[in-house]
């Protein structure tokens, strides 16, 4: 099955809206002329509406670093559903970053993909295994884990709806990227057949599995040529326009 890919910039806590608007400014002649590859920016919610202004009227994706599960209420500092659905298209959830620093789980996890898929809103879900958990031997059960848990309960039209990022947690922002064989092996022996066993495997088969973890512009052709990988989540790179246009092109 053919699958599109994906590169998504995920900009973290970084750029103010003047210097996201800049970063944009000189992405979008470059992003805007690419076909055969989908691509999305992901800025912090404060850069969101500026943003979203500046790609009305290109194809390119507008996408949130996170939100809450309820759609409205007393929850001081969070951002509903609602709020990101008037701007963007994807929202990343789960991220390993989320998970470390801000306690998310496997169950906070899912509520969000339910909610996020309820409002049509594509989430990219994050998956991966710590460095010790890597180098113990339990990547499989670790991935296989979250994935069933992070997933519980959809159907299968909703599966189809799913973006999957593989993050192993020891790659990202170190500079220390998986070997693209090593990360296609997890996404082939892991994830998919874990995908299946949820679903079916033509809805498995139909779903982006994404990299990311130091991808550059130097290992990211190698990495998308992968027959697994359908594209990244950028992390450090896609704060750099010169960086991320071509880690999208690696993926055209």
């Amino acid at each position: 099955m053919i699958r599109k890919p994906l590169v998504a910039g995920n900009w973290k806590m970084n750029k103010t809206v003047e210097q996201a608007r800049l970063l944009v400014a000189e992405m979008i002649p470059d992003l805007q002329g690419m076909s055969g590859v989908d691509r999305v920016l992901c800025p912090p919610f404060t850069s969101l509406l500026s943003i979203s202004a500046m790609l009305a009227g290109t194809d390119i994706g507008l996408g949130a670093q996170n939100m809450y599960w309820e759609v409205s209420g007393a929850y001081t500092g969070e951002i509903s559903p609602q709020m990101v659905a008037e701007f963007c298209r994807f929202v990343i959830i789960g991220h390993s970053e989320r998970r470390k620093y801000f306690s998310e789980t496997d169950e906070t996890v899912n509520r969000k993909i339910k909610t996020a898929l309820e409002i049509s809103i594509t989430p990219i879900v994050c998956v991966g295994e710590t460095l010790a958990e890597n180098e113990a031997g339990q990547t499989a059960e670790v991935v296989t884990r979250q994935l069933k848990q992070g997933l519980a309960g959809f159907s299968l039209e909703q599966g189809r709806q799913l973006v999957i990022a593989y993050e192993p947690v020891w790659a990202i922002g170190t500079g220390r990227a998986a070997t693209a064989p090593g990360a296609n092996s997890v996404l082939a022996e892991v994830i998919r057949p874990t995908l299946a066993g949820l679903f079916s495997s033509q809805v498995a088969q139909s779903i982006r599995i994404l990299y990311g973890g130091s991808v550059t512009p130097s290992n990211a052709a190698e990495l998308f040529a992968q027959p697994e990988i359908d594209g990244g989540l950028v992390g450090g790179a896609s704060l750099k326009a010169g960086d991320f246009i071509k880690i999208v092109k690696s993926a055209v």
